[in-house]
């Protein structure tokens, strides 16, 4: 599909940079040597992600977190850690098979996000749009944050669901935007459809004027979108650092479902304002919930839910094998959690 040659290109870049790139720095340890105590990271404006909260919460023990900047995509972020520029990494489940696929040595450790009733993208139209169906959607231009990635993949499923062939699907225009920008985008005209999750979200419906149109929750149910990936040498030689963090991660996610909202927030407000990164707590007073299921256990569904989009999308040529790309190996919350169906 034309619309994946951006993450093919980005995916064939990251294989041969991590060629020529020394997995060295802070966080890589050679043999015989201790484990790294350090994982360079990526993070999120104004958000904190799972692994800060584990560190706070004290769920990483002596194991220490150090930002090296803001990431821009799911995509660039697990790229990022193929590449040895960090040493872990987040994306949607699809842009982790894209990675591995073109060659990549990363293994999923543990999911990270995920959609529920109450967290979810959804698919919003102008009140007054024409657009009711898939299929009014052929000609039309969806506005979605990054190619390659979670939309897209659930905006081609719903399609797919819905009738369209491959050929009509591909006439579903997707354009490029940064969510900020999307809903204003959506009440212009200047594209048909959005793409709105989280506070943007709130903020849009709060505005009137907008109904939605389908969102990935209605399409799946409860799911798991993405995982943190390693690459397979640091696991292999940091195998104890790589459970101290993968079962950090899992605590945290128990530890925002079962902790009441207010003290939630509360503890997000004041991991942003101590790490003084010049950031806004504005948008936390929007959080719902984690929406990831089961203490981010990885199940063979996360995966094999997107084999028909995979297969189209050319990323992969026969069936998924889930158990190529993920392991709960150092989750040390698998064992207790529910056995997840997806």
């Amino acid at each position: 599909m034309k619309r994946l040659a951006a993450l093919a290109g980005a995916a064939a870049a990251a294989v041969i940079a991590l060629t020529v790139s020394a997995c060295s720095g802070p966080a890589a340890a050679t043999g015989g040597e201790q484990e790294a105590t350090e994982l360079r990271y990526q993070g999120s404006a104004n958000n904190v992600t799972l692994p800060e909260l584990a560190q706070d919460l004290g769920f990483l023990g002596g194991l220490k977190l150090t930002w090296v900047g803001n990431t821009t995509s799911g995509p660039q972020d697990i790229q990022s850690a193929a590449t040895g520029q960090t040493d872990f990494g987040g994306a949607f489940t699809g842009a982790v098979v894209k990675l591995v696929e073109a060659g990549a040595p990363v293994k999923a450790v543990v999911n990270y996000y995920g959609e529920d009733e109450k967290t979810f993208n959804g698919f919003y139209v102008k009140d007054d749009s024409p657009i009711h169906t898939a299929r009014d959607l052929i000609g039309r231009k969806v506005a979605v944050n990054t190619l390659g990635a979670h939309s897209e993949a659930v905006i081609d499923t719903w399609l797919e669901k819905n009738g369209l062939s491959p050929e009509e699907i591909k006439q579903v225009q997707l354009v490029v935007l940064p969510p900020n920008d999307t809903e204003e985008a959506v009440r212009r005209g200047q594209v048909d459809v959005g793409v709105l999750g989280g506070v943007l979200q709130d903020n849009a419906i709060a505005g009137g004027g907008l109904r939605s149109l389908f969102s990935d929750y209605g399409l799946f149910g409860a799911f798991a979108g993405g995982q943190y990936v390693f690459r397979t040498d640091f696991i292999a030689k940091n195998p104890d650092t790589v459970r101290t963090f993968t079962t950090g991660v899992a605590k945290a996610i128990e530890w925002e479902r079962t902790t009441p909202r207010e003290q939630v927030i509360a503890r997000f407000t004041q991991i942003i304002e101590k790490r003084n990164r010049g950031e806004s707590t504005k948008n936390l007073k929007y959080f719902k919930s984690v929406g990831v299921p089961h203490a981010g256990v990885i199940a063979d569904a996360d995966f094999s839910r997107w084999d028909s989009w995979l297969k189209e999308a050319g990323i992969v040529t026969g069936p998924v094998t889930p158990s190529k790309y993920y392991t709960n190996d150092f989750n040390q919350l698998a064992a207790a959690s529910p056995s997840p169906k997806g």
